[in-house]
């Protein structure tokens, strides 16, 4: 595939596959260095991942794309921009990170005059890495009158670190030309979209830009749409996503002229199956990569916009064909026997990012899923994953695709 020159060029995206210009990326950090045997599940991280290779595997992912002629943008550089340029975006991050609910009125309000004094770099530091008790800034005053500071153990956190920033897929996606604000589901996550919500707000970059969607309530997750041809966006509902914010969002899409037809697709509510992207994601214009033990019983119930009413559910692979007005869906399978298929889709076979149709990025170790990608037509693209793969992501949730080409006829 040859490369060309990344130019800015207006957000904006209605496929999973078009050529992709623009990404937003988030490099891991400090923020993985806060895990430790005793809160990984609870940061849902199933093991502690040696962060240096983490950012080194993350880097070459980066220069890959880079490589391919995409534009990458870094959510930890956007938000000290952002930090740096706008004092109500700084008032945002604060807010959203200090909770007088959590940290009692005196301590709370003694912590965000804190903040509003640091620099930028600081501030997005603690804002993504979090803030344990023992790093709270020395207060005479706080210790003889926060009760909260006097009683909490020194490594407890009084700002949360944000570990999965990592899967910038989640927090936001665009369609068309806006961007859709999620809700996350688990406590863990939930302040991910404040900070993804401050850089389209205030970043200079996204100037202009508007709003698909916006949710404070009923759980909708990036990992868990997929835009599989112009009009046409699959949900996925089960663990993060819930049936009334797959709801809310079709109504959304169809009031903003922004889809024709929405699919919402149960699954399995598992940790090997938290969204629709780790069964299934698209590689071509007319094909997905697909868990094999899925392919059968994956079904869909179909929302559209002129009849205003649900129908199905019906085979999934069936009904987006006819949504998206080709004759068959091209399916390929993850791994060969069901052990194999079985491994790869638990270590992201399934979870590949499309930079052009045909051409994909995933993960080295997944060599079989991969070797059928190619026996398919696919060009594969491979970075290794052994460290960043600890959270249960692979190289679709680690991007947020903000520009595609428009596909050809669309």
């Amino acid at each position: 595939m040859e490369t060309e020159p990344s130019t800015p060029t207006p957000p904006g995206a209605d496929s999973e596959v078009g050529r992709l210009r623009t990404v937003l990326l988030h490099r891991p950090g400090d923020e993985l260095r806060r895990l430790t045997p005793r809160n990984s599940d609870q940061l849902l991280f199933d093991g502690l991942p040696w962060v240096d290779r983490a950012q080194e595997e993350h880097d070459a992912f980066a220069a890959l794309l880079s490589d391919h002629g995409v534009e990458v943008l870094l959510l930890g550089d956007l938000l000290i921009e952002t930090m740096q340029a706008s004092g109500a975006a700084r008032m945002q991050g604060i807010a959203a990170a200090v909770s007088a609910r959590r940290l009692g009125p005196h301590l709370a309000a003694e912590l965000a005059a804190y903040l509003r004094g640091v620099d930028a770099v600081e501030l997005v530091s603690v804002l993504t890495a979090g803030m344990t008790f023992d790093e709270l800034p020395e207060s005479p005053a706080a210790a003889r009158t926060s009760l909260v500071r006097r009683m909490h153990h020194g490594v407890e956190f009084a700002i949360d670190p944000l570990p999965n920033l990592l899967f910038t897929r989640d927090s936001s996606f665009w369609i068309g030309p806006r961007f859709a604000i999620t809700s996350l589901a688990l406590p863990a996550r939930s302040r991910e979209t404040s900070l993804t919500d401050i850089v389209y707000a205030h970043h200079p970059r996204f100037r202009g830009a508007r709003r698909a969607y916006e949710s404070h309530s009923a759980p909708v997750e990036g990992g868990d749409v997929l835009l599989m041809a112009p009009g046409v966006v699959a949900v996925g509902v089960g663990e993060r996503t819930t049936p009334a914010g797959a709801e809310a969002l079709a109504h959304s899409l169809f009031d903003d002229g922004l889809a024709h037809t929405v699919l919402a697709v149960p699954i399995e509510q598992r940790r090997a199956s938290m969204h629709l992207d780790t069964v299934c994601t698209m590689v071509d214009t007319d094909a997905v990569v697909m868990y094999p033990a899925v392919h059968d019983t994956l079904s869909a119930f179909i929302i559209t916009r002129d009849a205003g009413s649900v129908s199905g559910p019906r085979p999934f692979v069936e009904a987006a064909a006819d949504a998206m007005g080709i004759g068959k869906l091209r399916v390929i399978d993850t791994g060969l026997d069901p052990v194999t298929a079985e491994r790869e889709q638990w270590d992201d076979g399934n979870n590949t990012l499309a930079i052009a149709p045909g051409v994909v990025v995933a993960y080295d170790r997944n060599v079989e899923t991969n070797r059928r990608l190619s026996q398919s037509g696919i060009e594969v693209l491979t970075i290794s994953g052994s460290e960043l793969g600890s959270g249960r992501g692979g190289p679709r949730c680690m991007s947020c695709p903000v520009t595609r080409d428009p596909l050809p006829g669309a």
